[in-house]
């Protein structure tokens, strides 16, 4: 069996991270925390060794939670815009890695934790969704290690080939966010995220987008795709949908009511569910906080066709907790004129008047730009940078609180 070492030097850091050697350590698993091991094809295996690299600072995580297929990179594109800069793979790494760098942010797919790559899950009969598909305990000592201002040798997960790849490395950023199936699973993991959020498409609508994208751009038949829905089903429901009890806000996508019957998934329903007493965050609300709203705003400073747009606001209970819910049915004809709307809105967390519609146009190509599931993606996004800004405001004046005290 062939055997390939590869050591990273890392050069030219800022001058807020520096270099140390730590021992190796051997964990429970049999992977060592600095020296972790990785399969490739068949009979070829990479170790990488790496020194650790500390930065000052603390990060701040984010999780976003849902299945595939359901938005995910989409809400990333919006995210890393709000904080500006271009979200970009590392530079000269690995052309296929799943990583989304900017000035801000590091985005991280939580299926570079696989444990298994695709033949080896065909050969223990087990769905990615599955836990035992995963490696918890290296995710929960990477995701912690960069919140506290250490760099890691990420594993790869390659979608294209199916493999494990060597790993990458990654330093610290001022906000990480972990995407993907699990964020929420562990409750390690969970205890670290500084905010999380969970895209819930239901099956009505998931069903509709596959059809839509499998039929028509791959070719595939309607009973392979109804037999791909079930049997990831039983998964997801153990394991994945659960985890938005534990969410701080919920987008939820339904299929409309403005149109009876309607199965093809083009007009949605979309809520913005957002949990009562989270630490720097205040729900958005619709004219009055804490009342119950029914709008439809169309007429004459908001163009609807048919079947039209229709809002609505209160508060409910969701899992057993206080939330705010704020609802769009319908979608838009023209994005211009969501500043008439986004003019009603409160605790949106926006710059100046009419962030929010300027920044649902600079998209306006993105999926889901012309309804509540870009909407509330954007809202969200900026809750985040405006949570995120709080956050370090607080952990900058902490020294000078205790030097008074």
């Amino acid at each position: 069996m062939a055997v390939s070492t590869v050591v990273y030097t890392v050069q030219s850091l800022n001058s807020t991270c520096s270099s140390i050697s730590t021992p190796t350590t051997k964990t429970h698993l049999g992977i060592q925390q600095r020296q972790v091991l990785f399969y490739g094809k068949k009979t070829h295996r990479g170790r990488v060794r790496s020194g650790e690299i500390r930065c000052s600072g603390d990060t701040i995580v984010i999780g976003l939670a849902a299945d595939s297929g359901c938005g995910k990179s989409t809400f990333m594109r919006r995210l890393t815009s709000v904080f500006g800069g271009a979200a970009e793979p590392p530079k000269g790494g690995n052309p296929d890695s799943n990583t989304l760098i900017s000035d801000t942010t590091t985005v991280i797919c939580l299926d570079d934790y696989h444990s298994l790559d695709r033949t080896g899950r065909k050969v223990e009969g087990v769905t990615a969704l599955d836990p035992r598909a995963n490696n918890f305990d290296l995710m929960y000592e990477q995701v912690k290690a960069l919140k506290d201002g250490i760099a890691v040798d990420k594993p790869i997960y390659n979608h294209v080939s199916g493999l494990l790849d060597p790993p990458e490395l990654i330093k610290p950023p001022k906000i990480l966010v972990i995407e993907g199936l699990h964020p929420m699973y562990d409750q390690r993991v969970r205890d670290l995220l500084d905010f999380s959020i969970y895209l819930d498409i239901s099956d009505d609508v998931k069903f509709a987008w596959k059809i839509q994208r499998d039929m028509a751009e791959r070719g595939h038949s309607l009973e392979s795709i109804k037999a791909s829905i079930e049997a990831r089903k039983p998964d997801f429901d153990a394991y994945i949908d659960p985890q938005k009890q534990y969410a701080d806000a919920v987008i939820e996508v339904l299929p409309t009511q403005l149109i009876p019957d309607d199965n093809e998934g083009k007009v949605l329903r979309v809520k913005l569910i957002m949990k009562e007493g989270v630490k720097y965050f205040n729900p958005v609300y619709l004219f009055d906080e804490g009342s119950t709203i029914s709008w439809i705003p169309c007429g004459r400073k908001l163009t609807c066709s048919y079947p039209g747009i229709k809002f609505a606001y209160g508060p409910d209970s969701y899992f057993d907790n206080e939330v705010s819910v704020l609802e769009m049915d319908g979608q838009f004809d023209r994005l211009d004129e969501l500043i008439y709307v986004e003019s009603h809105l409160s605790n949106i967390s926006t710059k100046f008047y009419g962030e929010i519609t300027q920044q649902m146009l600079k998209h306006s190509d993105f999926p889901g730009s012309n309804n509540g599931t870009g909407l509330f993606q954007t809202i969200v996004g900026l809750k985040i940078r405006d949570l995120f800004e709080q956050l370090t405001a607080a952990k900058a004046s902490a020294p000078l609180e205790a030097t008074k005290a």
